[in-house]
């Protein structure tokens, strides 16, 4: 197929990119804009390494062509927050060491994001609903469990 210029607003900037329309998105972000936040997984918009914010909901990226991302707005783990000033989603993580591997945390991390975007206090439940189909091969299930309750503000930290 063609390639043309595609425009897209990733993390509060315009970018273009030239490529097929049909292009996954995943590798427009990964090899033309250098963001590697959203990981290849399963190729299948299965496991969730890929997860982008896509006007505010989680989305595969793996499995979504660049041409139905124009005027749209996308987020990746690089968009969140940086080192120095963490998204409270990524602060949270951190807190509670939520990662073995660390190759499922983008997908754990942008669920969390867009569940707390449109519910900011889950319940247990809501969380557990919101990740279930975003895999951890390691088994920091409870850690990112953790994590997430303490972003939504259901965990208090320990007083000194």
């Amino acid at each position: 197929m063609t390639q043309t210029p595609i425009r897209l607003a990733v993390n509060g900037r315009i970018h273009h990119v030239d490529a097929a329309p049909d292009t996954a998105l995943l590798y427009a972000l990964r090899n033309d804009l250098e963001l590697n936040g959203p990981k290849y997984g399963c190729g299948l918009g299965e496991c969730g390494a890929c997860a982008v914010l896509i006007d505010g909901i989680a989305a595969r990226s793996c499995v979504i062509p660049i041409s139905g991302c124009v005027e749209r707005d996308i987020v990746t783990l690089e968009g969140l927050g940086s080192r120095d000033h963490p998204d409270p989603v990524q602060a949270a993580f951190i807190g509670e060491q939520a990662a073995q591997c660390g190759y499922c945390l983008n997908g754990m991390i942008m669920t969390t994001k867009a569940l707390l975007m449109r519910n900011p206090r889950p319940s247990e439940t809501e969380a557990l609903e919101a990740l279930r189909y975003n895999l951890c091969r390691c088994g920091a299930h409870v850690e990112i469990m953790r994590a997430v309750m303490r972003a939504a503000g259901h965990v208090v930290e320990a007083l000194d």
